[in-house]
C-alpha cells in the first residue's frame, strides 16, 4: 500500500467534514494536534477538535468548496469558500483559509483563516 501524500491527506480531511464523519478526520491528525480558529477557538488534542467537528452553534454538514491547493515542504495551504447553517441565524456563506502542517505524516496543526460572506441567499 502506498504512503498517502500530504495533499490526499488534507483532501480526505475536507471530505470527512463534508460528511461529518469524526472517525475520517480523526484519522488525519496527529494525537497532540492543534486547531487555531484565529479569532475565534483554539482547540488542542484530538479529544477537542472531536467536539468542534460538530460544533453545537450549526446544523448539518458544511458545504466546501476548495479553490486553491499549495504545498511546500509540511505545509498545504488551501483556499476556498464555503456554506453552512447557524443554529442563532440560518444558513451563511463564508470563504476560508486553511493552513495545514504535518509531522511524521499527519496533520499537526491546523490555522483556520474564516470570513464571513453573508446568507447564503446572497
Amino acid at each position: 500500500m502506498t504512503r498517502a501524500t500530504q495533499r490526499d491527506l488534507v483532501a480526505e480531511y475536507f471530505d470527512g467534514f463534508r460528511a461529518s464523519d469524526h472517525e475520517r478526520i480523526l484519522a488525519t491528525l496527529t494525537d497532540d494536534v492543534e486547531w487555531v480558529i484565529h479569532g475565534h477557538r483554539t482547540t488542542r488534542g484530538r479529544t477537542e477538535f472531536d467536539g468542534e467537528i460538530e460544533n453545537p452553534a450549526f446544523t448539518g454538514s458544511p458545504q466546501l468548496d476548495v479553490e486553491r491547493v499549495h504545498e511546500d515542504g509540511p505545509v498545504v495551504v488551501v483556499t476556498g469558500e464555503g456554506r453552512g447553517v447557524s443554529v442563532e441565524h440560518g444558513p451563511f456563506r463564508f470563504a476560508f483559509n486553511d493552513l495545514f502542517t504535518f509531522r511524521d505524516g499527519l496533520i499537526a496543526r491546523v490555522d483556520s483563516y474564516v470570513v464571513p460572506l453573508g446568507s447564503a441567499g446572497s
